[in-house]
């Protein structure tokens, strides 16, 4: 007899497993457990073959039997239904592998070596907030242009117009490593050039007016936090270098004695010169006493990592300068290379190879480390002068000087 839906509910669970036969092949597998699965046997090349279809009550005794018919369909076409399950779930699980999510995380763990961790954590944020919920499952050989433009345009209708373009920036690299693996034929990212307007460009806050730098200077001074902190602020605008580069300096790369600090900028993937002044050198042996003996300059609370890399920015704030207006630890670089050329006309080239910028030269020759040395430590110094008198407020004449 044909099985009922009452009778499989009310069905008891006896010292033995039992079939309960509904016709066809299907029967119901009633455990001493109390569980109850779905069965299918057949015969398909003259071997007898059981199929799980699946457990009950999720598979409801009506399901049941639209699967047993979908089977014995598939056994008339003589196609195995087992075999061919099988293939359906390895060729999900060949999608499921190469699904866009799956390759972007590795793509972006590959590159975690070679970036800041900050900016890791903030790619892989965008990512799980902006594009993973819409395009993660998808197999990224299938994605087209307008699925991408859909996340985008998803990301500017809230406002966030540079997220969209820095989402569509990996996006794209994503698929560029997915090309290089094997596993994508193209990026579609390029045929959505225009699409999404360019976001406005805002220049990050800083100081450039002398009187100002020099009420910042003398309010660096009087700095009452740690004295890592206080001396990272000190050398911050001697020095001008990137913020990362600052709190991440190691002491390997000093050499007191001759007045130089050499270090790789994981930015422009090149080595750089630092030419110290007289000013630097007295801070940093200072620090020394205290740091010296560990790999960094500036340690965090971790002696085995460097300071955060909100910690400039947080005593800016400490302060009482407002970190989106007036002045970032990343402004005292437009300060150095406004008032170097403006007020002590420093040639822009000079300024521009101690900035580390990748601007070629005339013969188009790339940055060089060593480029200007003898004129950059002049200017070095020159600028470590100004802004001591600068702090103690003397009044400075700008001179013409030539140091290129």
């Amino acid at each position: 007899m044909a099985l009922t839906d009452i009778g499989i509910r009310t069905a008891k669970p006896q010292e033995k497993s039992i079939k309960m036969t509904d016709g066809g092949g299907l029967y119901l597998l009633l455990n001493t457990n109390g569980s109850k699965w779905w069965r299918l046997d057949y015969r398909f090349d003259g071997k007898r073959k059981t199929l799980s279809v699946g457990v009950y009550p999720e598979i409801s005794l009506k399901d049941a039997r639209e699967r047993r018919d979908a089977a014995r369909k598939l056994l008339a076409d003589g196609v195995d239904p087992g075999a061919q399950r099988k293939a359906a779930k390895a060729t999900r699980a060949a999608l499921n592998a190469n699904s866009f999510e799956i390759i972007c995380r590795e793509w972006l763990e590959n590159k975690r070596s070679n970036i800041e961790e900050a900016q890791y954590k903030k790619a892989l944020a965008r990512l799980e907030k902006d594009v993973f919920p819409w395009m993660g499952k998808r197999p990224i050989a299938e994605i087209t242009a307008p699925e991408v433009l859909a996340v985008l345009r998803r990301i500017d209708a809230r406002g966030a117009r540079y997220t969209a373009h820095k989402a569509k920036s990996e996006i794209s690299q994503c698929f560029r490593y997915a090309i290089a693996t094997g596993r994508a034929e193209r990026d579609p990212c390029p045929d959505l050039k225009g699409a999404i307007p360019a976001p406005k460009t805002e220049n990050l806050p800083s100081i450039t007016d002398p009187k100002s730098v020099a009420e910042l200077l003398r309010a660096i001074d009087g700095f009452k936090g740690t004295f890592v902190v206080r001396c990272a602020l000190l050398l911050a605008p001697l020095l001008f270098v990137r913020p990362g580069e600052l709190r991440k300096a190691e002491w390997g790369g000093f050499n007191l004695e001759k007045g130089e600090w050499r270090y790789f900028i994981t930015k422009t993937k090149t080595q750089h010169l630092v030419p110290l002044a007289s000013q630097s050198i007295a801070i940093l042996q200072e620090l020394h006493a205290l740091t010296g003996h560990g790999r960094y300059v500036f340690p965090g609370r971790d002696p085995q990592r460097p300071m955060s890399d909100a910690a400039i920015n947080a005593a800016l704030r400490r302060m009482g300068y407002d970190t989106k207006t007036e002045i970032t630890g990343h402004g005292f670089r437009a300060m150095a290379r406004t008032i170097l050329h403006e007020e002590l006309h420093i040639k822009p080239e000079v300024i521009e190879h101690q900035l580390a910028h990748q601007v070629a030269d005339a013969l188009g020759t790339a940055y060089n480390r060593t480029k200007f040395l003898k004129e950059r430590r002049a200017m070095m110094q020159l600028w470590a002068d100004y802004l001591e008198k600068l702090k103690a407020g003397a009044q400075i004449i700008p001179l013409n000087i030539d140091v290129a």
